[in-house]
């Protein structure tokens, strides 16, 4: 194998990106994973999609468009499942399939070809410039940053809301922040990993760490160094094999999250629980 690729510019900066989107979306992972609403990524990914698409076909800055969308996403969301007494997943559902929508026809009327649009659906980690690296450096400092910071409120809103309004925490502005976080982590890996993609870079180490670990600081961890694991794997395969960067990574952090579920040591409770249980073969 000629590690000569490994020199060159393109490919230092595919590492980097990497290595620092993969910690920024496993960390937005673990709430996804924690809250039981892994369909925000989808909506949030998609929604990102659109605004870009819609930038694209103004003549303004992709990313631009696809972080403002992304935030909207995430504004609506909150308050309709608040307001609307609509479960959070129902709310994201309905903003989904509105984001899905509008994603195909403003790629319907962008004129000439679709390059540009195909770029963001499936990503191109390979042509990051100094500027996305920057971008994603700067949401990964932000969301590891305030998880510091704020772990004691996060940690709250995540298991129990209403408890954490009852002590005095602003569960729901926490909740909002959360989301933000979700859609600018989106939007910065939108052209690392595409719209398409991006949500299973979110869900999969963040599932496999929940897999392997009770403590909600170690799952952080593990889901980052999943994240950044399935990058660089990805990127390898993706050389040696001359196969599209963004979907080797993903199939990497599935086949994490797929040995993780298999040596799962919660798997084996739950077995030693349904075999001792009443009506169990050791009851």
């Amino acid at each position: 194998m000629d590690l000569s690729i490994f020199g060159y510019q393109f490919m230092q900066n595919a590492i980097l990106s990497a290595f620092l989107g993969g910690i920024a979306c496993s960390v937005v992972g673990v709430f996804v994973v924690l809250m039981h609403m892994p369909f925000i990524g989808v909506c949030m990914s998609h929604a990102a999609f659109a605004g870009a698409l819609l930038a694209l076909w103004v003549g303004l800055n992709p990313l631009a468009g696809a972080f403002a969308f992304s935030l909207l996403a995430a504004a609506i969301v909150g308050p309709l499942a608040d307001r609307g007494e609509l479960s959070p997943e129902t709310s994201v559902g309905v903003i989904f399939s509105l984001m899905l929508g509008l994603a195909f026809l403003f790629m319907g009327l962008m004129p000439g070809t679709k390059s540009s649009a195909l770029e963001l659906l499936w990503g191109s980690i390979l042509t990051n410039t100094r500027g996305d690296i920057i971008l994603l450096a700067v949401v990964a400092v932000v969301v590891v940053g305030l998880v510091a910071v704020f772990y004691k409120e996060v940690q709250a809103t995540i298991f129990n809301r209403d408890m954490a309004l009852s002590v005095g925490i602003p569960a729901t502005l926490t909740l909002y922040a959360i989301l933000f976080l979700t859609g600018a982590t989106i939007t910065a890996s939108l052209r690392s990993i595409g719209g398409l993609l991006i949500f299973s870079l979110i869900l999969n180490p963040a599932a496999a760490a929940y897999q392997l670990t009770y403590s909600m600081k170690r799952m952080f961890v593990l889901s980052a160094c999943f994240g950044v694991l399935s990058g660089w794997a990805g990127l390898l395969m993706s050389y040696l094999f001359d196969v599209p960067s963004g979907a080797t990574i993903v199939v990497t952090s599935s086949v994490i999250f797929m040995l993780a579920a298999l040596f799962s040591p919660k798997r084996k409770v739950k077995g030693w629980r349904a075999e001792t249980a009443p009506g169990g073969d050791s009851a």
